[in-house]
């Protein structure tokens, strides 16, 4: 084959009997070794952490069942994948586009408001770095594997139709060969290179210059905490113009699940005036990483529990030293209230799942006291 097994062909085949004479343990042994690297497959593909939750569990359920038709000649990882593939195809038939704001509408005047929040199923979701650890990431593959979970590529990935979105994704992420993939997908290896040749032509239309990895390579350790750094103090001071300072002329500011977003900086500091940083509220941050990029916990203050309150985790898009985009997934209902005719931001009235799936995955405290 064309991938090492992570385990000795013996003991995987012993666990593979067992299994098939209805040994339950023998199977979550068998198939425990593969579970973050299938998650994390099954989110390339889904651009969803909730999706690819449902995903794995369901392609584990199919690989139970389906154990009396596997032969074991070959490794259980490559069968394992075609399960995940396959019930990934499935979900993506089922379920409307993942995006960002950028891709759903254009950009938004400040005085028009944030609008209303949009059903959270049509965003893309960023992934936990935490989850990557151990994940499997083929030598020979194009994309490394926290390049992989980067914002845009997934975004990329998500304009391909869906069996070229398989196709890449084995082939590039994973390093499957066109033979294995093929194999995986029911169709030919002359289909599979046809495939696969679309897919990198459109993915590499729409993939900036340099990859985050590459950037953060670029900035070193200590450059990039002191990027991070400055926006978190920036922010917490209120200080706009630090803020916007920090930004590329051309950067965007966006808030799944609301769909406003603006552009440019003059844009982004009419929005801080009116909103984030209008004196109104508190704000602490928490320095993370989130889909292989920097990322920021932000917290305002809750004055009914006198604590700190995760509201929002703030991916960072860097360019070099400077800030192209900030991508805030907020975890709480963005919904703006008005009082005495004033618009109010934000609320913080809790959305279901979203804050366990974003701020508790990426190891972020929910509050702060």
């Amino acid at each position: 084959m064309g991938l090492a097994s992570t385990r000795s062909a013996g003991g995987e085949r012993a666990l593979l009997d067992a299994a098939q004479e209805g040994d339950e343990e023998a199977f979550r042994r068998l198939v425990e070794p593969h579970r973050r690297e299938l998650h994390a497959h099954c989110y390339r593909m889904l651009g969803s952490v909730h999706d690819a939750d449902d995903a794995l569990q369901d392609a584990l359920v199919r690989a139970w069942r389906g154990l009396p038709r596997f032969d074991g000649r070959s490794p259980a990882r490559p069968w394992l994948y075609k399960i995940a593939t396959n019930t990934s195809l499935d979900t993506i038939a089922k379920r409307p586009k993942r995006v960002l704001p950028l891709e759903y509408a254009p950009a938004a005047d400040v005085q028009a408001g944030l609008g209303e929040p949009v059903a959270e199923q049509i965003w893309i979701e960023p992934y936990p770095d935490a989850a990557l650890e151990d994940a499997y990431a083929a030598p020979g593959a194009r994309y490394e594997l926290r390049e992989s979970v980067e914002l845009a590529f997934v975004a990329a990935v998500q304009h391909l139709p869906a069996t070229q979105r398989a196709v890449l994704l084995l082939r590039e992420v994973l390093g499957f060969s066109a033979r294995e993939v093929s194999e995986a997908l029911d169709t030919t290896v002359a289909a599979v290179n046809s495939s696969l040749q679309r897919a990198r032509k459109t993915v590499e239309a729409k993939l900036p210059e340099a990859s985050q990895q590459a950037t953060l390579r670029a900035l070193g350790d200590d450059r990039l905490t002191a990027v991070v750094q400055g926006y978190m103090d920036a922010m917490e001071r209120g200080d706009v113009d630090a803020v916007v300072d920090m930004l590329v002329e051309d950067a965007t500011w966006s808030m799944p699940p609301l769909p406003a977003w603006f552009h440019g900086r003059d844009s982004i500091r009419a929005f801080l005036i009116r909103g984030p940083l209008s004196g109104e509220w508190r704000w602490r941050h928490v320095a993370a990483r989130m889909s292989g990029q920097a990322a920021v916990g932000s917290y305002t203050w809750d004055p009914a529990t006198e604590t700190f309150q995760a509201f929002a985790l703030d991916m960072l898009t860097l360019d070099g030293a400077r800030i192209a985009a900030i991508t805030s997934f907020i975890t709480r209902t963005a919904e703006p209230a008005e009082e005495d005719g004033v618009e109010r931001w934000p609320t913080l009235a809790q959305d279901d799942g979203r804050l366990e799936r974003v701020f508790a995955r990426s190891g972020l405290p929910i509050s702060l006291g």
